[in-house]
């Protein structure tokens, strides 16, 4: 089917064309036949019946041939030309039909249909990939409130068990009581992550994050950030190299560059090696600011590299308590583009490497 640049379609048009085509040349024939037989009969009559049958009757039935094999002819052009167009109607509707069947990979049309049989393969395609997709996310959305469910319940049951404790057994020494109070205060600290986890969920999925800038330090800002993660990576034996330019400013939404900043760190620390260096570095350039964090840790193969900021997507397959919800790069990823800026992750022999790219103002 060819469109011209209006749009319009010309497939019936050019089979209108092709009709009237052929109907000239049967009237063409028709005519040139139609003499034909009348000189032939014009020569018989001459011959057998005399002058007065010729001018009366020859031409006559010479023309009343012509016009019924004329009418004939009209007939079944037009008969041609509606099956053509019906068998067109069919064959679109079956094409229609095969477009959510799973066994067909390919549909095929007629010649003249093939830019619609383009058009109706790309729309399957697309539909099979979006139904791949919703059926992707359901299952690491369902999987997803599944490990939470399990990690609210683990925390839980050990904040009510030390607090059991301590409540059953007043004569415990200061500092076994310090231990356990320790011990519960971090299981709830880790429960309040998990039930913030899970009103991001919903922040994710049923709003829009919008954004208030201000002018920041950028340079404090990193200081701050790596002062404030030094029990994790006290944790692990890991260290954290800043290399950034001293009051690099930067015209952001302040607490969602910090919230970026924050995952990317978080995750650098959790799928780190232990007893190895984090490094942070910012540089000015072009009117852009490019931030890295590298860490030494797995290699990230290429295809997981391609979904890592899909939402609900977990590098660790195996579920971990230190793991999230799948949801940090996904925000880290619209907020940096909300800000017109751009994130990308890289991995190669043991190095773990995320840049953000941000404009100055």
């Amino acid at each position: 089917m060819k469109l011209n640049k209006k749009g319009k379609n010309f497939l019936l048009g050019t089979l209108l064309k092709s009709y009237f085509v052929q109907l000239v040349i049967c009237s063409v024939i028709v005519m040139i036949g139609t003499i034909v037989l009348d000189l032939v009969a014009s020569s018989l009559s001459r011959r057998w019946f005399g002058e007065l049958f010729f001018w009366y009757y020859r031409a006559l039935y010479a023309f009343e041939a012509g016009v019924v094999v004329w009418v004939l002819c009209i007939i079944w052009l037009t008969y041609r030309l509606i099956k053509k167009v019906v068998s067109y109607v069919y064959e679109l509707q079956a094409a229609t039909g095969k477009m959510f069947d799973k066994n067909t990979d390919y549909i095929e049309l007629s010649p003249e249909l093939s830019d619609i049989a383009v058009k109706i393969n790309a729309l399957k395609q697309e539909a099979e990939q979006n139904a791949r997709l919703a059926k992707e996310n359901e299952r690491r959305k369902n999987d997803l409130i599944m490990y939470l469910a399990h990690d609210l319940k683990t925390p839980l049951s050990s904040v009510i068990g030390y607090l059991t404790l301590l409540h059953d057994e007043p004569q415990i020494s200061e500092e076994v009581r310090e231990k356990y109070l320790a011990i519960a205060r971090n299981k709830a600290q880790r429960l309040e992550d998990l039930i913030n986890e899970f009103f991001e969920i919903t922040r994710f999925n049923l709003s829009e994050i919008t954004l208030q800038y201000t002018e920041i330090n950028l340079t404090l800002l990193l200081e701050q950030l790596t002062f404030e993660f030094q029990p994790m990576l006290q944790e692990k034996g890991l260290q954290c190299s800043l290399d950034v330019p001293e009051n690099l400013f930067l015209r952001c939404d302040a607490n969602k560059i910090q919230r970026v900043f924050d995952n990317l760190l978080r995750n650098a620390i959790i799928y780190s090696f232990l007893d190895t260096t984090i490094t942070i570095t910012a540089e000015l350039a072009d009117k852009e600011i490019t931030i890295r964090f590298e860490n030494h840790g797995n290699t990230i193969s290429r295809e997981k590299l391609s979904l890592i900021f899909e939402q609900f997507y977990r590098l660790d397959v195996e579920r971990s308590t230190s793991g999230g919800t799948g949801l940090g790069l996904a925000i880290a990823k619209q907020i940096v583009e909300l800000h017109k800026g751009r994130i990308f992750a890289e991995s190669e022999q043991e190095i773990i490497r995320f840049t953000v790219i941000l404009p100055v103002s």
